[in-house]
């Protein structure tokens, strides 16, 4: 059995809050220099240069990418052979409350009711799944509000079949209009109950921008539902053009056959992670 000290979890975590929140990843980069290039409208293109520009400018002087620095959430996937020395959950919160202090990134996470700050960006929102092996991989996702304010979910009936996935995921993304900062990554969940749909939405997001659904019919959809979306022409930022959206991820759980539940996450231009194993 391999053990692995909560030390080196905290320490993980703290450099991957701060990374993730002025370090984007290559797959968005490329997208946002992709949509620039096939940008239709002249002030959408000019925006997106503006992105690119803010992105360089976040890299090199290692400040936050977007002043909303979101709620902080974590998925885990833990080997069962691996022994954690220590508290995981609290490894991972310490290494979040660290990283958002030492790299004076916005805390933004109050209670729900008083609306106090808890002045440390934490409690972070942790999934974990256990899975065979020895390994310990870590990913975070800053969620910002703009774009999380967004997304939605909804119980279909089963005879809306595909068309009605097709209609709600369109007309979710075109309704958001500019406060989402389009162009979007719009994340999908299909199928399981309410509460996985809303998951299945959320970790989509995690997978590399541009790399389709494994399965053929699912990745057909995401690029039918992409081109809709950006067919509407709400375009960056709301300022028209044919860049609503830099990617379509859905995917998929079994279902009870009296339901068709759909969740949609969304996340703005600056979608920030980080993985690690460890």
């Amino acid at each position: 059995m391999r053990e692995i000290k909560s030390a080196s979890i905290i320490e993980a975590v703290r450099q991957m809050a701060m990374e993730a929140a002025w370090d984007l990843e290559p797959d968005i980069l490329e997208a946002l220099l992709k949509a620039r290039d096939r940008e239709s409208s002249a002030l959408a293109s000019d925006v997106l240069e503006l992105l690119l520009i803010n992105a360089d400018i976040a890299s090199r002087e290692k400040i936050p990418v977007c002043q909303d620095t979101g709620v902080a959430v974590v998925f885990v996937t833990l080997g069962q052979d691996v022994r954690i020395v220590g508290d995981l959950m609290a490894a991972i919160q310490e290494g979040v409350r660290l990283g958002y202090d030492e790299g004076y990134l916005r805390k933004s996470v109050c209670d729900p009711i008083t609306r106090v700050n808890t002045g440390t960006n934490t409690p972070a929102v942790i999934h974990v799944e256990l899975v065979p092996g020895e390994r310990l991989h870590i990913s975070i996702l800053p969620k910002g509000c703009g774009s999380e304010n967004m997304s939605g979910l909804t119980m279909l009936p089963p005879s809306a079949g595909l068309e009605g996935v097709k209609d709600y995921v369109v007309d979710l993304v075109v309704k958001a209009g500019p406060n989402p900062c389009p162009p979007v990554i719009v994340g999908v969940g299909m199928g399981g109950t309410f509460e996985k749909a809303a998951l299945l939405a959320k970790k989509s997001l995690l997978r590399p921008l541009g790399q389709p659904n494994p399965r053929q019919d699912v990745a057909q959809l995401e690029q039918e539902i992409l081109e809709r979306i950006n067919d509407a022409g709400r375009g960056v930022h709301g300022l028209g053009g044919n860049n609503t959206s830099l990617g379509v991820h859905i995917e998929l759980f079994p279902a009870h056959i009296a339901s068709l539940p759909v969740a949609v996450n969304i996340q703005c231009h600056a979608h920030r992670y980080k993985e690690i194993d460890l």
